[in-house]
């Protein structure tokens, strides 16, 4: 897939069941009647996905207090999942998309530019569902540090 549909406020959010670091499956229906935050990065360990995993887990407790529960999704196998969210110390869900269907049903995988060659790979995206299983914001090329500061500030939390 080269070309990517990009999610926008008000579009309803494609529900997934992807297995955790642990193997289980996580459906985003489970969090009906509360807001998520879903990112999608490219690669568990590497500097970039590290430092906005850190940033999450930093700041969860602030989301969770209002009301806020936070998932994160790469191509990863569950295996390096549970060595990342050791590693770091993680405390929320990460799942395993290898065949990346969930990826490019949010748009988060595709075309993007990346030292000024096009490439196709994970595009760092970050999106709120809220309670009604709606995307409430749609963040694409963030990066991977400053964006959950600024995310935080947007949404007053």
């Amino acid at each position: 897939m080269t070309t990517n549909n990009r999610l926008a406020p008000g579009d309803p959010a494609p529900d997934f069941t992807l297995p955790d670091a642990d193997g289980n499956d996580v459906s985003l229906h489970d969090y009906r009647g509360r807001k998520v935050v879903v990112y999608f990065y490219p690669a568990a360990s590497t500097p970039g996905c590290t430092k906005e995993a850190c940033d999450f887990r930093d700041n969860l407790a602030e989301l969770n207090g209002a009301g806020i529960d936070v998932i994160g999704i790469s191509p990863d196998k569950p295996a390096k999942l549970a060595k990342f969210r050791d590693a770091e110390q993680l405390t929320f869900p990460l799942l395993s998309d290898p065949e990346r269907t969930t990826l490019e049903a949010w748009g988060a995988f595709g075309e993007k530019m990346m030292y000024g060659k096009k490439v196709t790979g994970v595009i760092r995206s970050t999106f709120l569902v809220d309670e009604d299983g709606k995307i409430a914001v749609a963040q694409y090329n963030v990066r991977g540090t400053g964006h959950v500061a600024k995310l935080r500030r947007d949404l007053a939390v």
